[in-house]
């Protein structure tokens, strides 16, 4: 696993060794951001969470975000972020939350304008995440929700204020983007 593209270009990132971990490979990464550059995305603030590895935040660093926020409730996945953007040179542009991704929801207290979601897929409950980001005080006119799951788990065309705009299937990997589509409070 590696960086595709940006500042970072090459750079290999580690990976956990963990069963229940599986980073987002570079071919779903390089449609992840192909999509992503072909839309009207606002790279000021990212938000990271499950993040592993933190290749999907760090692959946003290297092609111009301005920060991100990873959010990882392992350990070792934590320290792993940490020397994969150590080794990248991107750490001064970022943070990393050792917390549950819903705590993160409660704690967390700025507006993201991209937010990247990537729970277990073992953990049913990992669909109601969208939800809960999609209603939470980190969203704005401004974000743009990617949400990497299983086949088997298809999220709402619309979900809150955000709709659906795109969707990527590479093997049992999907990849939902969704923008907001809503009237803000």
């Amino acid at each position: 696993m590696r960086v595709i593209a940006g500042r970072a270009k090459g750079h290999p990132l580690k990976s956990p060794r963990d069963a229940h971990i599986r980073p987002t490979v570079d071919l779903v990464r390089g449609a992840i951001f192909s999509a992503l550059e072909s839309l009207s995305v606002d790279w000021s603030a990212a938000l990271d969470l499950y993040a592993g590895s933190g290749a999907l935040g760090i692959e946003a660093l290297s092609r111009g975000a301005e920060e991100v926020d990873f959010v990882e409730r392992n350990h070792r996945c934590c320290s792993i972020i940490k020397e994969n953007l150590k080794h990248t040179g991107l750490a001064e542009s970022s943070h990393v939350y050792r917390m549950e991704a819903r705590k993160a929801l409660r704690t967390l207290k700025k507006r993201y304008t991209l937010i990247f979601l990537d729970p277990p897929y073992f953990d049913r409950s990992g669909h109601t995440i969208l939800a809960e980001v999609a209603d939470s005080d980190l969203v704005g006119k401004q974000t743009t929700i990617v949400m990497e799951h299983s086949q088997k788990l298809s999220p709402e065309e619309t979900c809150g204020n955000f709709q659906m705009i795109r969707r990527l299937r590479h093997g049992d990997t999907c990849v939902s983007i969704y923008q907001f589509a809503g009237d803000e409070d």
